[in-house]
């Protein structure tokens, strides 16, 4: 097939840009690079089934050409990281909506066979039900929610007016190599593991009790491939490890002899997230592969990539986050 990957130089779209070609297929990866980084893809550069164009998907002029002939478009390109989104609606608005919105119709004018989107299982906000199911009422806390959860939206509403094959994906805390060093605070993987190699304590939000559904990168790019390849068509699925591990779990993985301290616990957060993952086991026959132990085993092998990563502490980390108590922490009192 004739892919098309936006966000393809980034975390999970350069591993998923590795699978396609390991498949057989041509690719083409669109990225701006603005938190995805051309070196992802360096080790792919001397395969003649890969073109890359750093284009803004929010250009749609730049970028509706590439679609010409393609066949699967998998739509990775986002702003992701959560934090951030507080003070920037505006970017977040712009590239996961608006963005969204020029991948649909530069899809829909190629007349792709299939589009295979990126949602966020934050869209569950903090859900009553854990595992969570993708019945569980929509919820959106902040800003990148609420943009993932609108783009989500759009591609359903396009598979239903114009008959575009769409799949979306709903990712749980995906990590593995080559996950965010954007220079902005973000998933707890990158922080910790910046931490580590500086020889710094891990930051661990609230008791390091809460429980997060880690999910190894190749498992969730076999899940992309494996939406591509089925015929189902205008569904949303979560995208889960199948089990859901405490912070607490992560750090003693990491083993870390500068230790640890412990930092506010953010609003507008849960406890726990854990994906049920039914719906994708029976309908695409996928299912996750890579335990916590072997993901981080894998993460520490490659972890000089995080080694120009931004080193957090717990002042830079209050002062990156002072918004978010601000507006979030309303609802929940005084002492958030």
């Amino acid at each position: 097939m004739q892919c098309l990957v936006t966000g393809g130089a980034g975390f999970i779209g350069s591993h998923l840009t590795e699978l396609l070609l390991n498949e057989g297929h041509q690719v083409i990866v669109i990225d701006n690079c603005s938190t995805g980084r051309a070196a992802n893809l360096d080790h792919l550069k001397d395969q003649k089934a890969l073109r890359f164009f750093e284009v803004d998907i929010r250009d749609r002029d730049a970028m509706t050409p590439c679609f010409k002939g393609v066949d699967w478009v998998f739509h990775l390109a986002a702003l992701g990281d959560i934090v951030p989104s507080i003070n920037m609606p505006d970017e977040y608005f712009s590239s996961n909506v608006q963005g969204t919105y020029n991948v649909l119709e530069a899809s829909r004018e190629a007349n792709v066979k299939r589009l295979v989107y990126t949602a966020s299982s934050s869209c569950y906000g903090i859900p009553d039900k854990y595992p969570t199911p993708e019945s569980t009422p929509i919820q959106p806390q902040y800003p990148y929610a609420l943009t993932k959860r609108l783009g989500e939206e759009m591609v359903m509403h396009w598979g239903l007016v114009y008959d575009l094959p769409v799949v979306s994906l709903r990712l749980f805390n995906a990590y593995g190599p080559r996950s965010r060093t954007s220079g902005t605070y973000g998933a707890v993987f990158g922080v910790f593991l910046a931490q580590l190699l500086a020889k710094k304590p891990f930051t661990i939000v609230g008791d390091g009790t809460q429980t997060r559904d880690f999910t190894y990168v190749s498992d969730v790019a076999a899940a992309f491939l494996s939406a591509a390849k089925s015929d189902v068509c205008n569904i949303s699925m979560n995208v889960g490890s199948g089990h859901t591990y405490s912070v607490n779990q992560l750090v003693e993985l990491l083993d870390n002899p500068a230790g640890s301290v412990f930092i506010p616990k953010r609003p507008g957060e849960p406890d726990s997230t854990f994906a049920d993952i039914d719906l994708i086991t029976k309908t695409l026959e996928w299912a996750p592969s890579v335990s916590l132990e072997d993901g981080v085993k894998n993460v520490l092998e490659n972890i000089d990539y995080w080694r120009e990563a931004p080193v957090w502490t717990p002042n830079s980390i209050a002062e990156a986050t002072k918004d978010w108590f601000k507006y979030l922490g309303k609802s929940e009192g005084a002492d958030q």
